[in-house]
């Protein structure tokens, strides 16, 4: 039986057609299946009885089993869920005011070593499947009955590095057939491996790269791709950006206590994004008992704010969330490490 959450549409009619079906079910069960959250074939009244059989031999659902559901106090949750091989992977519900965001992983473990990372001490493990990106999506779904407007691809692993299987994700999250959210409602976050982002359509989703230092020195020490993608490299793509012209690129900036917190790195930073059509994303570092870094004081994190927008930059301030459950940026997979 072929895992339904592993096929995008198109791969869904291809399949349907094959077998000599015709392809406008595909939408019909998209639409069953993603936005009407109806996962029992029997149920698909618009479907004839004896196709219904047919799909319901063809097709499975699988979810992932959830090991465990941590709730932080300021109403983020944690789940970990545990796949068909044995390993933990996480993901984290974020309601807002304004909108319920869901954080998913991509990999198990992560090849970038990031100093700053949790994920990266693991090392790498494996990929995972588009059928486990998308199953934690309908996992939580299933699990809160819970609408989610956005989605982030920050939890553990580097999406860029398992590209083929993210982009089907995102087309199935932004499919009008599936669960329908717009391209400015999903974030790929990346250290920066260009060349593949240069393979990602521009009016896929907003991307968003992790640059955390303003010279290849000091970037270096934090992020050992930054060998491969120097500063430079990531600045012209940048600059070269330009899916519309509402958008632009997000450039996330962990500010790490006497490491790249200081006035001085802020203004390099300026300098650095001169001309570029950006925001940046100043995210407060999470600390571990796994890393030896430690979170600025908050009058250095909004000292660095105020050089950036001095300077005329859009730049937030990234409230944390779930750090109490080790849900937060650079905590997921703690558990590998406490074994």
């Amino acid at each position: 039986m072929e895992p339904f959450f592993n096929l995008t549409l198109n791969e869904l009619e291809h399949i349907l057609g094959v077998c000599g079906k015709e392809k406008f079910r595909a939408r019909q069960l998209f639409k069953w299946i993603y936005n009407k959250f109806v996962l029992d074939f029997e149920l698909m009244t618009d479907i004839p009885k004896s196709l219904r059989k047919i799909f319901k031999e063809m097709f499975s659902f699988t979810f992932l089993n959830l090991e465990s559901m941590e709730r932080s106090k300021d109403g983020s949750t944690k789940f970990a869920f545990r796949t068909h091989d044995g390993y933990t992977v996480e993901s984290v519900l974020m309601p807002e005011e304004d909108r319920t965001t869901l954080c998913v992983s991509t990999q198990i473990g992560c090849k970038m070593g990031c100093r700053f990372c949790v994920t990266g001490k693991i090392g790498f493990i494996r990929n995972l499947t588009t059928d486990e990106i998308v199953s934690q999506m309908m996992s939580v779904k299933k699990l809160t009955d819970t609408t989610i407007t956005n989605v982030v691809f920050m939890g553990m692993g580097e999406p860029m590095d398992n590209v083929e299987n993210v982009i089907k994700a995102i087309q199935i999250f932004g499919s009008p057939y599936g669960l329908n959210l717009s391209k400015r409602k999903i974030t790929v976050s990346t250290s920066g491996l260009i060349d593949t982002l240069k393979t990602i359509p521009q009016n896929l989703c907003v991307i968003a790269i992790s640059l955390n230092a303003a010279d290849d020195e000091k970037r270096t020490y934090l992020m050992p791709i930054n060998r491969i993608y120097p500063l430079e490299t990531i600045v012209d793509f940048a600059r070269s950006y330009r899916p519309d012209k509402r958008s632009r690129i997000t450039f996330e900036y962990v500010i790490i206590g006497d490491i790249n917190d200081s006035g001085k790195d802020a203004e390099k930073l300026a300098d650095l994004l001169s001309g570029v059509k950006c925001k940046i994303n100043i995210i407060p570092y999470n600390e571990s008992k796994h890393i030896s870094f430690k979170t600025p004081s908050d009058e250095k994190i909004l000292n660095f704010q105020r050089i950036l927008l001095k300077r005329g930059y859009t730049a937030t301030i990234r409230k944390s969330k779930g750090q109490d459950v080790s849900a937060a940026c650079g905590l997921l997979g703690s558990r590998y490490l406490e074994v």
